[in-house]
């Protein structure tokens, strides 16, 4: 049998035992788990990925107080017992309703407080009101208003005081508020008396053409004066002219002087 193809068979080598201390050879394999430790150890941390890991640590920390301080808030109550619990309420319902006692309490008080507010601006609207009408008729302030203006030419100089006075007072009884004659505020205490050439009004003489200026409603005035047998027709019959002309606004300007009563006194207290 030829042996020429057939390959010379190794020696058997008996394996040679490792000796206490000396290393092994690495193969392949170990080599790659060499590889693998070293790329994960020691790790390779970027300062943000560090200070991210902080911050969640920080969160998770906070967050963990938190749920342990709502639990030992709430330990008190779930220990309570029954009697207690309703107790609690009892104290809360009436703590609730003294702060609903206390807020309307306010309320009411603040609703007092402004009526009376508004109740003080109304008395002083009407004192002032009531000041402004005094003053008018005490002829210590100036008026305005619809009327008439009467004007009176004497060229015969017959008219006399009482013809004015009586066409003064003829006036007041149609709605004249306020009056005014030549330039001399007419009130409730004038007196009328003969000048010569011309008539005194309180003390002031004044002469023709006598011109009333005359606040009040003029559909009640002009009527007035001009009655069968009345102002009119009386100056009429002593030789002087009457003129008579309504208009939507007079004014009254002529003003006197207040006088201090010598001894009349307020009642009120």
């Amino acid at each position: 049998m030829s042996t020429e193809n057939t390959p010379p068979e190794e020696p058997n080598v008996p394996e040679q035992p490792l000796k206490e201390g000396s290393a092994p050879v690495a193969g392949p394999e170990e080599t790659g788990r060499q590889r693998l430790a070293a790329g994960l150890w020691p790790p390779r941390v970027s300062r943000a990925q560090l200070i991210v890991a902080l911050l969640l640590f920080v969160l998770g920390l906070g967050l963990a107080i938190q749920v342990r301080s709502n639990s030992d808030s709430g330990a008190p109550l779930r220990g309570a017992r029954q009697e207690d619990l309703v107790r609690i309420l009892d104290e809360l319902d009436g703590r609730t309703k003294r702060l609903e006692d206390e807020k309307q309490r306010l309320e009411d008080q603040r609703k007092e407080l402004e009526n009376s507010s508004d109740q003080a601006e109304e008395a002083r609207k009407q004192t002032v009101e009531k000041e402004r009408q005094l003053g008018i008729l005490a002829g210590t302030v100036a008026a305005q208003g619809p009327g008439i203006t009467l004007r009176i030419t004497d060229p015969t100089g017959q008219v006399q005081s009482d013809q004015l006075l009586d066409t003064l007072q003829e006036l007041r009884a149609a709605g004249a508020e306020a009056i005014q004659i030549n330039g001399v505020r007419v009130v409730a205490g004038s007196f009328f008396s003969d000048e010569g050439g011309g008539v005194g009004i309180d003390g002031k003489k004044i002469t023709q053409p006598y011109e009333f200026k005359v606040i009040g409603k003029p559909q009640d005035l002009e009527p007035a004066l001009n009655i069968p047998g009345g102002v009119v027709q009386t100056l009429e019959k002593e030789q002087a002219t009457v003129a008579v002309t309504r208009s939507a606004k007079i004014v009254v300007d002529a003003l006197r002087a207040a006088k201090q009563p010598d001894y009349a006194r307020s009642s009120s207290p």
